[in-house]
């Protein structure tokens, strides 16, 4: 204790950080005996500063892993780096810095942060994805995913970033724009490299199912994302006579649809731009041709698609109904239609999907409803009205309902409707073929992981002339990025790279080149939790080791993560599998999504964002600029953002209250899964906390204890400290094993209030009293330590303790503290709640409704009166009945 009694968190943290480090007690052996818990939040990008989203992820995942080693556990806690990117090439092109240089300082900057929060990390088992070591096993994957198929090289349509010179996966274009630089993205025609993600989609959808321990909304974000679809092929044949010359080969359009009960209602036919068909109509149409290059500025991620203007080029072909001989459709190209879904062409009915609405309603085309809610209607004129309303209205009736206006189909359901349809058209032919069949489409396609930049892990293949694309041999490995690189330039400095790039074949041993595309960073981090497990191994995986801790038992990271890193991981646990690294599908078990750190925002006179630390309230409470006096305008609250300014700097907040101020906040106030607001005051208010928990426990460790918690002449007062210490001590076990943390840290405060009730208390005679409340306060200690883990040492210490609370077992709750003694009981009369009794846990249904009768309030609503009926449901409720 200090003589001012106050806590110092700027000595104590220090202190007890030290002693951990000094006695290794986080380090983890792939040896101990112990049942093993493997705990891990999504490893950070070495920007070289942490932020409050960290701190809050980081608490969070530390206080699982302190809790389970208390409860017996040898636990897995690491921490790395996802040090790859494109932000180390823009630090080097602005400030003349190597990529290398730039990241790993960034990482030993953060990672004294990170230190300085008392995180219990096994720090022995760190390393960062651009370490030679990491990305030399990752190359070994690669080749042994190529060899087993799961690799490929193929010409693709794909999005470029014109600013950052890269392609990027359609995940990654957000608004139509590069996620990272912000620039319009195009459409290109490249040779990429490619990972096989279909080969699993079905095990990929079907897995969802057995991982209950996940968000159920990041499973529908990833069903919807794999997109099952059940439908038909259909083809529509060209007409090569009324209208425009059919180009040599194509006699017919083929569509997928999911909807062929719709095909009554189909009112054009529309072709992705990079369609054959649309390639062959452009040869001879200048139009046509300016048209699909205006296509290709866009990008080709969904978001884009749905939110993008609908255009089309009306090409002038037609194609006949399937079933209507007069009925002629109008094809089109049209930019929402890709090429990768399906056939990269649609039929489309504008009443029934909204693409297609907006698209018809631009163009003129018919919008004619051919499905209808008919079961809400009561009559014909209510079916006369619901039409009227449709045609007047803005919006695509996408619900179920019953065929109308569809010959052969009027009056079947939707389900009838695509049989019947089915049914019909595999009898008909077009040519040699059937007009449809059935098929099984994926909205998920082959991961594309070329991208063409200097900072990322090198594809380990070479190219020939003689030999065409030949492996580099596993005894060549790793290749290494070359250090003496120049962005002087745009584009890849591995392609203008001569000696490195220009290489002998490994099997002609003639001129060849390397592969200078790397690989997307999202490999990195497809597979780093299993290097964990074994990470200085000479191969990428020990089997034993990694089958021995994998699965993940409880994965913590933002919910922006839910397909992009998931999936993907979730599909290399599986390659992984097949090519004999790992013998489990599911990486992670249990799977949190925490919520974000949120602030207000200000705006100055001049319109310029500002930081939180130059608005100050005037007395009257009107926010101000700090320095000029000028008004503020404060803005809704927000992600904290570096773009918006709405920050504050996790080291600022820790050197002036300490790293458990900020841990206890961070998690103190609102469900873990939920946005918080970060407020000043609320930091006060967990350091006044801290304050008053080392003050309480400064005066129980001064009190002399006369005897032991639990003896035979428990007093009163001290029967009930102890109850509600047991009783604390249980609900924080369950809401820690639940990740409930705030209500974990209501129920301390609420054991606090209780400590400090008996402060003041007459004492003589009560023996009891001293040893029940240390018993309380020693509990106490042993449940903040997971959130607070330098003040529970601390205070261990002042307990006088010799060793650290850090390693000691988790207490265990004495079952006959936790039976209820008394409980109470709603009181019905006539069905309506009235009163509320009190009875023993134990008591007996006639003493029960003795009690009741007895009751103020129910003696004057008998008036005298003997009731009709009692009911009394045991442990639940009492309803009189006069």
């Amino acid at each position: 204790m200090t003589e001012d009694n106050r806590y110092d968190a700027t000595v104590t943290e220090k202190r007890w950080q030290a002693e951990w480090e000094r006695q290794g007690i986080f380090a983890t052996s792939n040896d101990d005996p112990r049942p093993k818990y493997y705990v891990l939040e999504m490893f950070p990008y070495p920007s070289g500063r942490i932020h409050m989203g960290h701190v809050r992820n980081y608490t969070m995942g530390d206080v699982v892993a302190r809790f389970m080693r208390a409860k017996g556990y040898c636990v897995l806690h690491p921490m790395g780096w996802d040090a790859f990117g494109m932000p180390a090439e823009n630090a080097a092109m602005q400030n003349n810095v190597h990529p290398k240089e730039w990241t790993y300082g960034n990482i030993a900057a953060m990672r004294e942060q990170l230190k300085v929060m008392g995180l219990s990390l096994d720090w022995d088992r760190e390393f960062a994805t651009c370490d030679v070591e990491y990305y030399h096993q990752q190359q070994r994957l690669f080749l042994d995913f190529y060899e087993a198929g799961l690799a490929y090289r193929k010409n693709a349509t794909v999005n470029w970033d014109p600013v950052d010179q890269t392609v990027l996966a359609n995940e990654q274009v957000i608004d139509g724009k590069g996620w990272r630089s912000g620039a319009e993205v195009e459409q290109r025609e490249l040779t990429q490299w490619f990972l096989k993600i279909t080969d699993f989609s079905d095990e990929l959808l079907d897995g969802l199912g057995d991982l209950d321990r996940w968000p159920d909304r990041v499973r529908l974000m990833q069903k919807n994302w794999i997109g099952r679809s059940e439908g038909l092929r259909v083809r529509f044949e060209i007409d090569s006579h009324l209208w425009k010359a059919v180009p040599e080969g194509h006699s017919d359009v083929e569509v997928f649809t999911t909807r062929p009960d719709t095909l009554f209602g189909a009112s054009f036919i529309a072709l992705a731009p990079d369609h054959p068909l649309s390639a062959a109509l452009a040869a001879d149409d200048a139009d046509l041709t300016a048209f699909i290059a205006a296509c290709r500025h866009r990008g080709t991620g969904a978001e884009a698609i749905e939110t993008g203007e609908k255009e089309g080029y009306d090409t002038g072909l037609r194609v006949k109904h399937p079933f209507r001989e007069d009925d002629w459709l109008p094809v089109y190209v049209a930019n929402f239609i890709l090429m990768e879904y399906g056939t990269g062409a649609i039929f489309g009915c504008p009443a029934h999907d909204q693409r297609d609405f907006e698209f018809a309603t631009k163009y003129d085309l018919a919008i004619k409803p051919v499905v209808a809610p008919v079961d809400r209607f009561d009559d014909e004129s209510d079916l006369v009205r619901w039409l009227e309303q449709f045609a007047s209205g803005e919006e695509a009736y996408v619900d179920d309902g019953e065929l109308i206006n569809s010959e052969f189909l009027d009056g079947m359901s939707v389900p009838e409707a695509k049989e019947e349809v089915a049914r019909r058209l595999a009898g008909k032919t077009l040519g040699d073929r059937p007009q449809a069949a059935r098929q099984v489409n994926y909205r998920l396609r082959d991961w594309g992981i070329s991208r063409q930049r200097y900072w990322g892990c090198p594809i380990p293949m070479i190219h020939c002339d003689n030999c065409g694309v030949v492996p580099v041999p596993i005894t060549d490995l790793p290749v290494k990025l070359p250090d003496d690189i120049s962005f002087d330039t745009p584009g890849n400095p591995l392609a203008r790279h001569a000696s490195w790039s220009q290489v002998a074949c490994p099997k002609c041993d003639g001129p060849a080149r390397r592969e200078t595309d790397t690989m997307d960073t999202f490999v990195d981090s497809s597979w780093y939790f299993a290097r964990f497990t074994a990470p200085r191994a000479e191969t990428p995986t020990v089997p034993e080791t990694v089958n021995a801790w994998l699965p993940v038992d409880q994965y913590i990271g933002g919910i922006e993560h839910a397909i992009l890193h998931l999936l993907y991981a979730r599909f290399f646990s599986r390659a992984m599998k097949l090519t004999g690294h790992l013998n489990l599908a599911e990486p992670f078990k249990g799977l949190f999504t925490q919520g974000m750190v949120t602030h207000e925002t200000y705006k100055g006179a001049d319109g310029r964002w500002l930081y939180p630390e130059e608005v100050k309230l005037t007395d009257g409470g009107t926010p101000i600029h700090a320095e000029t006096g000028e008004p503020v305008t404060v803005g809704p609250i927000e992600s904290m953002s570096k773009s918006k300014k709405n920050v504050v700097d996790p080291a600022t907040i820790i050197a002036t209250y300490g790293a458990d101020t900020a841990r206890w906040f961070m998690l103190s106030d609102t469900p873990p899964e939920r946005d918080m607001e970060w407020s000043e005051a609320g930091v006060e208010g967990a350091h006044r906390f801290v304050q008053r928990v080392w003050r309480l426990v400064g005066r129980v460790a001064a009190a002399p204890v006369a005897s032991e918690a639990g003896a035979a002449d428990t007093s009163p007062r001290a029967l009930d400290l102890r109850r509600a210490a047991h009783r604390a001590l249980h609900a924080v076990n369950d809401h820690f094993a639940a990740l409930r943390f705030n209500v974990a840290v209501a129920k301390m405060y609420e054991l606090v209030n209780a400590i400090a009730a008996i402060e003041g208390v007459e004492r003589s005679g009560d023996t009891s009293l001293a040893a029940t409340e240390r018993e309380a306060t020693e509990f106490l200690v042993h449940m903040m330590a997971p959130i607070m883990p330098h003040l529970a040492e601390a205070c261990w210490d002042a307990l006088g303790h010799e060793d650290l609370v850090a390693t000691r077992a988790w207490p265990e709750a004495d079952p006959e503290m936790l039976v209820e003694d008394t409980i109470l009981l709603p009181v019905q009369i006539n069905g309506k709640k009235r009163s509320e009794l009190t009875v023993a846990a134990d008591a007996s249904p006639p003493d029960v409704e003795t009690a009741t009768l007895a009751l103020d309030e129910v003696q004057r609503a008998l008036e005298g009166r003997t009731p009709k009926k009692v009911i009394v449901v045991p442990g639940r409720i009492v309803n009189v009945v006069i």
